[in-house]
């Protein structure tokens, strides 16, 4: 299921032809010469193509896990419908046959559908490779095969800067497909797409690379095509005409969420670098120098000397990281990394990125007219939070809270996000919280109109909260903000 839109814009060429028209032939003149026809060649049989690796591309279901709702104090059924539609765009969960029998009745866990996808094999014993925005959140994966054997998954790592993630699911022999090298495409090849858009099972659809390596501020330089993608098609392979991956479905530009002639994909070699750690680890580990960067106008390089525009303009420089321990300064204008050029500001991070944290790099800057180069250390960038909903286990191991929430503290990139920088991230949640629809990732960012810095200070002021009374939340999801009231649970 395809999520996230891309904001670039792009223009849209207005292709026309022109019909040139002969006038009469003068008569005793030789016959007009005819020009011969241009060689047309035959366009591209996908048939075998789709046979040999259709069945290693899988459509992939998830699941979440709610606690059967019930009436919260105080508000009527209508009242909570129009609630529910309002801010989370879904109806109310299902309710108990009455308020009055909330303690005669026990809370059970209702298992709800969540979203679907696709994927493809990538080894004969079930290894699986998706987007991690398909799995996020979910609390249970099923993968489908072509010839409908339904396997459960389990999420081996998922890395949300790079948008891949790994499943396993029990299996031998099973199919899969080879995987290609990304570099050596070129725009205006074909190639295919295979997938579940619209949960419709693998489905077919083919286009040209319209550029290789797209800049679109993501992590990573995707491939751009115009092969039809839709929701449902994330996380299936983008396929060359000799039947290897190339790349993995990503992204679409849109404004209505659907196709619009668009779409992109993960450099496959990109994404192996990530699944190499997934399968090890379990987790993606990356570089930083604690930096912020821009880019290097015509104007700015020739104010400073700079004898060509090229290079990340040093904005921001983090205290006590390892750029500033480095001397680094605000309006350097880091040149080269490690002897490789940084021609535009984005490939900073992610020549930074696969650096190993710990290392040395050196780094070649501008500074007042001349080139010097400086020594900085590596450190690492903070790990991604699990996508997965913590399991029963680990939530019985947490403290037991009246709402029903359980929370831990914001990344460093979420804090950017969000003004003020305030607020303590959802991983799980049941009871009241699950009854009035919070879901994990969703960001808490006051309760009873006071500002939540941390989970800890979060505990707190769960721990003094009267369950008498009804808790109101300001609950962040995407980029919209909603008060949700909560009634605790009666201990």
């Amino acid at each position: 299921m395809i999520e996230k839109n891309v904001s670039t814009l792009f223009s849209t060429l207005l292709l026309s032809a022109c019909i040139g028209i002969a006038g009469p032939a003068v008569i005793g003149a030789m016959p007009l010469a005819q020009a011969a026809p241009a060689a047309v060649a035959g366009l591209p049989d996908f048939t075998e193509l789709v046979e040999k690796t259709g069945p290693a591309v899988v459509n992939i279901r998830t699941t979440e896990k709610i606690m059967q709702g019930q009436n919260m104090p105080g508000m009527e059924d209508e009242q909570m419908q129009e609630f529910f539609r309002r801010f989370f765009g879904a109806p109310m969960p299902k309710q108990a046959p009455s308020p009055r029998n909330r303690k005669q009745t026990p809370q059970q866990e209702e298992e709800v559908p969540r979203g679907v996808g696709s994927g493809f094999i990538i080894s004969q014993d079930g290894y699986v490779l998706t987007n991690t925005h398909v799995v996020d959140g979910a609390s249970e994966v099923y993968v489908k095969l072509t010839d409908k054997r339904e396997f459960k998954a389990k999420v081996i790592g998922a890395d949300k800067r790079s948008d891949v993630a790994v499943l396993k699911i029990e299996g031998s022999k099973l199919p899969r497909l080879n995987i290609g090298d990304s570099e050596k495409i070129k725009a205006g090849e074909w190639v295919i797409a295979i997938g579940s858009p619209f949960d419709l099972d693998n489905t077919v659809t083919a286009g040209i690379v319209s550029a290789k390596t797209r800049d679109t501020g993501e992590y990573l330089p995707l491939i751009q095509t115009d092969v039809a993608v839709n929701p449902g098609n994330s996380g299936g392979p983008l396929i060359n005409m000799r039947g290897e991956v190339i790349g993995i479905n990503s992204q679409i530009y849109s404004r209505s969420g659907g196709y619009m002639g668009i779409s992109f994909a993960i450099p496959i070699d990109e994404a192996m670098r990530v699944v190499e750690q997934l399968k090890a680890s379990g987790k993606v580990t990356r570089g930083r120098i604690g930096v912020q960067i821009g880019e290097v106008s015509k104007e700015v390089a020739e104010s400073i000397g700079l004898p060509k525009a090229q290079g990340a303009l040093v904005t921001r420089i983090e205290a006590g990281g390892p750029a500033e321990k480095a001397g680094l300064q605000d309006g350097d204008v880091i040149l080269k990394f490690n002897g490789v050029v940084v021609e535009k500001s984005s490939d900073l991070p992610r020549m930074v990125g696969v650096t190993k944290p710990g290392s040395k790099a050196v780094v070649s800057i501008w500074r007042k007219g001349a080139a010097r180069e400086i020594t900085v250390g590596i450190a690492e960038v903070e790990a991604d939070k699990s996508v997965q909903k913590a399991d029963k286990k680990s939530k019985k191991e947490q403290a037991s809270n009246a709402l029903g929430i359980y929370v831990s503290d914001l990344t460093d990139a979420q804090r950017k996000e969000i003004p003020g920088g305030v607020g303590v991230a959802i991983d799980a949640v049941d009871g009241p919280a699950a009854q009035v629809g919070l879901r994990p990732g969703d960001i808490i960012l006051t309760m009873n109109n006071v500002d939540v810095k941390d989970a800890k200070q979060f505990a707190a002021m769960l721990a003094k909260i009267d369950p008498k009374k009804a808790v109101v939340l300001l609950v962040r999801r995407g980029d919209a903000a909603q008060f949700v009231p909560i009634r605790p649970l009666a201990q």
